[in-house]
């Protein structure tokens, strides 16, 4: 007697199978799952009510004892940032890191305007400067609703040099490139090189073994350094990055990238020796790489981000990376002026060649 084949048996183990060679992929489970959730996550941590807040500050002979200033600190859309040093007040405002600095009085003289706002401001934040004024405008409703010209408004904007958008991303996507490209590269290079055994066959020459990764790694620095070179003469001639110094900052820059770079050289090397099939290989670059890229100011500033996270955000590497780049394109500044966030790169640089140190494999 001859027996029926079960379709739907062989449908349910054909799906089981399936199923479970999915749920065994660590690639595929971060890729569905954990990628998904961490963007909702780090998005879902934005300042409530909006995107981005309006940074203002108050300067030390403004009054903070009246109403307008108790409505302003409790507004979800304000953020108050306070200086000791009026000078970095100054500098946070023609960086653009403030919309505008405020005088708030109170006026005695029996004017029919209780209260009187200064606003100091710069051409660099006219589009937040736009957004603040009907802002300050609706709170002499909310002090008094039967008479609206109780607070009176004052502007002060004077030029300087304006802070364009591409001065924020240029140095975020630069970072960007550095980031995943030369993890990618030399991971999946030293890999394929040590399961060929060709590092082996390096091992065994007459070669220094320190020559070896130096040749290697000379060739993607170099190739990496190209494609940066690429996209700051791009940014500069074709979309007005601003470089602030000229060539002497655009030297700055490429100085800063080859430390980034030799940075995640190492990163690389660590992730080609741990693993044991390339297919972990992605998925430890997205784990290492995937925070830096939404919490490193690539994209949008870490300001953005609640106190506690911002502390998070500092830890990494690519931060300072972005922050030093920013500083120095538009602002000026020497590798001196940051050698905080300078140091911290070169802290990781050590903890990472401690590590390749240890366990970097030749086979």
């Amino acid at each position: 007697m001859q027996i029926k084949y079960n379709q739907f048996k062989a449908l349910a183990a054909i799906s089981k199978a399936s199923l479970l060679a999915i749920v065994k992929n660590p690639g595929s489970v971060f890729f569905s799952l954990v990628f998904p959730l961490v963007f909702v996550w780090i998005f879902g941590s934005f300042g409530s009510n909006s995107f981005s807040k309006i940074n203002i500050s108050f300067s030390k002979t403004s009054d903070t004892s009246n109403v307008v200033y108790t409505i302003l600190n409790n507004l979800p859309q304000i953020k108050i940032r306070t200086y000791n040093n009026d000078s970095l007040r100054k500098a946070d405002l023609e960086a653009g890191r403030i919309a505008a600095v405020l005088n708030i009085s109170t006026n005695d003289s029996g004017s029919k305007h209780k209260y009187l706002i200064n606003i100091t401001s710069t051409n660099a934040t006219s589009s937040e400067l736009a957004q603040l004024k009907p802002i300050l405008e609706n709170i002499a409703i909310k002090i008094n609703p039967e008479i609206n010209n109780t607070v009176q408004i004052k502007e002060n904007v004077y030029a300087i040099r304006a802070y364009k958008q591409i001065d924020f991303i240029l140095p975020g996507q630069i970072g960007f490139s550095v980031l995943f490209s030369t993890l990618f590269g030399i991971a999946f290079t030293f890999y394929n090189l040590r399961e060929q055994l060709v590092l082996k066959r390096f091992y065994a020459s007459p070669v220094k073994k320190l020559n070896i990764l130096i040749g290697v790694g000379l060739s993607r620095l170099f190739f990496q350094l190209l494609n940066i070179i690429v996209l700051i003469l791009v940014g500069k001639f074709w979309l007005g990055f601003t470089l602030i110094n000229g060539f002497t900052t655009f030297i700055e820059m490429i100085l800063v990238s080859i430390l980034m770079l030799m940075v995640l050289m190492g990163v690389g090397l660590i992730f080609s020796s741990v693993v044991k099939t390339d297919a972990t290989i992605s998925l430890l670059i997205n784990l290492f790489a995937l925070p830096q890229m939404l919490l490193s100011g690539t994209f949008f500033p870490i300001t953005v981000f609640p106190k506690w996270m911002q502390v998070l955000c500092n830890i990494f590497p690519l931060t300072h990376f972005n922050t030093v780049m920013r500083k120095i394109s538009f602002e000026g500044l020497g590798l001196l002026s940051v050698w905080q966030n300078i140091g911290v790169i070169c802290l990781w640089g050590i903890f990472v060649y401690f590590l390749v140190y240890k366990i970097f494999k030749w086979e």
